[in-house]
């Protein structure tokens, strides 16, 4: 099956939210820069408001034109003290717009590159406010470092963590998720559709949904993208618990030589086409 390279979002539905970080920072009206609080899956790392682990940075398109990309970037700094007393030996970055934009329905999508190295956790994802799972959750993109998949999912009560719907789309014909791919979600009334460069890769139906337990994607939801270190998911699927859980040695290395860069060309939501 191959991945097409096309240009998404080719549709007459409006466009609600846009951010190609066409300036030289990130922009605050739009986003939130995450400070850790509590720990939750077992990751290893403290997000920071940092230009160590947030920023845009320039690189060149394949025309050899001049564009901007967010950087979410972790890094190695042994016995990082957050200002509630947790130690880490790794930072890194979350962004989110809650409370700045939220969206009922829709079609969201962001180009995204990602690093190899396993136990990397990046994730571009979109939930509502309110008590988890109950506020539902749609992971577009989640990712562990391996580059020949990813994987996306849908969690809610009666289905979430271990139980959620979930499926994975494995690249083929020399591409993977090291290229630059859009990853999208279709959120409509009776349905969510996950697609990479187009193509469908998961339907989750209304019905499909309310025979695990209620479907609870009629509320506002707001964007997420993140890049966590180790932590469950990796683990699942890595086995690693040394030097660090979910993550190991050589992934460690990549950090440390800034080879875990997580880059992000543009975000977009369109409304729900009548």
């Amino acid at each position: 099956m191959t991945i097409p390279e096309i240009s998404p979002n080719q549709t007459a539905a409006p466009l609600i939210f846009s951010d190609d970080f066409s300036s030289r920072q990130l922009d605050r009206a739009k986003w939130n820069v995450r400070i850790t609080g509590r720990v939750v899956n077992n990751e290893q790392q403290a997000y920071v408001d940092s230009d160590e682990t947030v920023y845009v940075a320039t690189t060149q398109d394949a025309d050899g034109k001049e564009n901007h990309v967010l950087v979410l970037h972790p890094r190695y700094r042994p016995q990082f003290r957050t200002a509630d007393g947790q130690r880490f030996d790794f930072i890194s970055g979350r962004i989110d717009t809650r409370e700045k934009f939220h969206f009922t329905y829709g079609s969201a999508s962001a180009r995204m590159k990602l690093p190899v190295g396993a136990g990397l956790w990046p994730a571009f994802w979109v939930m509502g406010n309110g008590r988890w799972p109950e506020n539902g959750e749609m992971d577009v993109m989640e990712y562990v470092g391996e580059p020949d998949w990813i994987g996306c999912a849908v969690h809610g009560p009666g289905y979430s963590g271990e139980a959620g719907l979930a499926n994975k789309l494995f690249f083929q014909n020399g591409s993977d998720a090291t290229a630059w791919h859009v990853y999208t979600v279709d959120w409509a009334p009776n349905q969510i559709v996950f697609k990479v460069d187009g193509l469908v890769i998961y339907r989750a139906t209304r019905p499909m949904i309310d025979f695990f337990g209620p479907w609870v994607f009629d509320n506002d939801k707001f964007l997420i993208l993140n890049t966590a270190v180790g932590g469950i998911y990796p683990f699942k699927t890595n086995g690693i618990r040394s030097p660090y859980y979910g993550l190991p040695e050589e992934t460690v290395i990549k950090i440390k030589n800034n080879q875990a860069k997580v880059m992000i060309d543009w975000v977009r939501v369109h409304a729900i086409e009548e």
